[in-house]
């Protein structure tokens, strides 16, 4: 036991233990973890002090891929097997890809579900095995700051997300052994932390009234308007969009240097990532400057360009039509929220991409207010989610926070002649269940194929297609007789189950609704299990970490309670005994072998017990000394 580790009979030794969880930014440049400390949000960074993980990850062949900073120096030199912006494919079938085109730049297949595979020399990797591995670097980043296994985490989306990209987050997650406590709209997490620092800097006092957050990241952009008022944040309306965002400027000023220099159209992809980095390196340099100078030196592919000079004016010219888009969908939203540009109290700007002094000039001139950057935009999400981590993990009791989200897309049925009968409207808040009863459509039918589409469009061609599930045994009767009630249930995380049941015979079929091209069960289970051949080697590490924590613990306490009173207490051959066990527990912490350094930290407190009972012993006099027996 360890020195003066004192509970009571029964009960819990670290009664106020919290229990550790983070909120996660899986972002589409960078990545973020974040946790809530001594009442504070904040982000955890890596050993050298750096909190942004790039959203990259390289796959090696017979080693286990590297993600970050590491990765990204490989961007150019080893392109095809660094996957970048991966975010932007999460949850899209191969022919949505290919709509894409340039901008992804990969070789791909798809597989049995449609989800588009890369090509790499470990194999094909889908965007969830991208992304459980960006997650997996984040969840061990957690545990090392926080010394501790986590019970679960907050995962941040894209409020434009569908269902199809919030499940593909989820089987990620699931992938890489995170618990989800919940999917959390980005838009809503930037709100709970803006809510809370404004709280906090006006002595107590909750912000109140309707807020926009412009939200734009490297690949995603999300508008959301929301009224804040008694700890209850509401989103009144969604909107955006999940293919556009800080990677479209960098591509957009890529393709004006294309085409300065008049370099052959077919590039290989070494090249093209050349110029990106390029065009990213003076999009920074631009948010301070009015000048960037540009040099190809380096230039893969043999030939010689001379530098180029780009200016704050031909950026801002090359990057209206982009921010046009996103100016376009926040009008759409606030109409939809049937909130005017006049009563918008606060505008709070989220997302890297939000630096770009443009961005905020045309920002400023719709609202027409100058709009809040006083959270770092990068970091504001992730702080957000660890705010509502701490709450789902149970540490918090009594102000809790009140999160009214919505459904970013409608979701429907196909009726006959292709067309979508809406069941549940977007922007609904959820969790949510909505009901419809629907008929047959010809004498004696006893099955009904559904369709679940999602969408705004009157055409099934025009929605995207979520799940197919069959309702049989429907007894035979006329035409129109039949009465089969259709129920649309959507969770807080935004996922859907939809379920169908004949009224008359009771007869009935549900289904979980999983997209076409996200991961099987059995796909799961098949990448879970082939995890497995590490588990060994991952159980001995943590084994050997907490054994470590539990030795420069012991250590510790033995070494300040000898400074306190070990020469008053103890012989100097008493002394030098327990100084003896010390190095050599240290020598064994030092070790790989975890079985050595418990038993050692055994060794250790038999050592220091008796030194431990005199302590108490001393105590206990010093305490009572002077007392009479009538006075205690």
């Amino acid at each position: 036991m360890a020195l003066l580790q004192i509970a009571e009979p029964g009960q819990s030794a670290k009664p106020h233990q919290r229990k550790l969880a983070v909120g996660i930014d899986l972002g589409t440049t960078h990545s973020l973890v974040a946790s809530v400390r001594s009442g504070q949000a904040e982000t955890l960074p890596n050993s050298r002090g750096e909190a942004l993980l790039p959203s990259v990850v390289r796959y090696l062949v017979d080693e286990s891929p590297q993600v970050g900073v590491k990765a990204a120096a490989h961007l150019v030199d080893d392109a095809a097997n660094t996957v970048m912006s991966v975010k932007r494919l999460m949850g899209r079938g191969i022919e949505d890809v290919k709509r894409l085109g340039s901008n992804m730049p990969y070789l791909f297949e798809a597989c049995d579900q449609g989800m588009p595979m890369i090509h790499t020399v470990a194999g094909l990797k889908s965007p969830v095995q991208v992304s459980a591995d960006i997650l997996r670097a984040l969840v061990q980043r957690g545990e090392s700051s926080l010394g501790g296994e986590l019970v679960g985490a907050v995962i941040t989306v894209p409020a434009y997300f569908d269902d199809a990209q919030r499940q593909a987050t989820k089987d990620a997650a699931q992938l890489a052994g995170i618990q989800v406590l919940r999917l959390l709209n980005e838009p809503t997490a930037a709100a709970v932390a803006y809510g809370l620092e404004q709280q906090e800097a006006n002595q107590g006092e909750q912000q109140q009234g309707t807020i926009a957050v412009f939200d734009l990241g490297g690949g995603t952009f999300d508008i959301s308007v929301l009224r804040m008022e008694q700890g209850v944040f509401e989103v009144l309306a969604t909107g955006g969009d999940s293919a556009l965002g800080g990677d479209d400027f960098d591509h957009a000023l890529a393709q004006w240097m294309h085409q300065q220099r008049q370099i052959p159209q077919q590039l290989d992809l070494a090249q093209q990532r050349f110029l990106l980095r390029l065009a990213r390196a003076a999009k920074e340099r631009l948010s301070t400057e009015n000048t960037a100078s540009l040099s190809f030196e380096g230039w893969p592919g043999g030939d010689v360009y001379s530098d180029l000079i780009l200016s704050l004016e031909q950026m801002n010219e090359l990057l209206d039509p982009i921010i046009s888009r996103a100016i376009r969908a926040t009008k759409r939203t606030l109409r939809d929220a049937k909130v005017g540009l006049d009563e918008v109290a606060e505008v709070v700007m989220v997302g890297g991409s939000t630096r770009s002094l443009r961005v905020q000039e045309r920002v400023t001139e719709l609202f027409q207010r100058q709009p809040l950057t006083s959270i770092d935009p990068d970091r504001v999400v992730a702080l957000g989610a660890a705010r509502q981590a701490d709450v789902l993990a149970g540490n918090q009791s009594g102000e809790e926070l009140l999160l009214l989200d919505v459904l970013p897309l409608s979701l429907g049925l196909e009726t006959m002649g292709g067309l979508v009968e809406r069941v549940v409207d977007r922007n609904t808040p959820i969790p949510v269940a909505r009901a419809q009863e629907f008929t047959t459509y010809q004498d004696g039918q006893t099955a009904m194929a559904i369709h679940v589409l999602q969408g705004e469009r009157e055409l099934v061609q025009d929605c995207r297609s979520l799940s197919r599930f069959e309702l049989r045994g429907i007894p035979p009767m006329a035409a129109g007789a039949a009465k089969i009630r259709v129920t649309f249930q959507v969770d807080a995380d935004g996922l859907l189950e939809v379920s169908a049941r004949e009224l008359t015979s009771g007869v009935a079929a549900t289904v979980q609704v999983k997209p076409s091209y996200g991961l099987s069960d059995q796909q799961v289970a098949d990448m879970i299990k082939a995890s497995w051949s590490n588990v060994e080697d991952d159980r001995s590490a943590r084994s050997l970490r907490e054994q470590q924590v539990e030795a420069d613990r012991l250590l510790e306490a033995v070494t300040m309670a000898l400074a306190e009173d070990g020469e008053r207490l103890l012989t100097t051959q008493a002394q030098q005994h327990i100084v003896n066990h010390m190095e050599q527990l240290v020598l064994a912490r030092n070790g790989q072998d975890h079985h050595a350094i418990a038993k050692q930290i055994e060794v250790m407190a038999k050592a220091s017990d008796a030194y431990a009972a005199m302590r108490m012993d001393d105590s206990i006099k010093r305490a009572l000394a002077g007392k009479s027996v009538d006075q205690l």
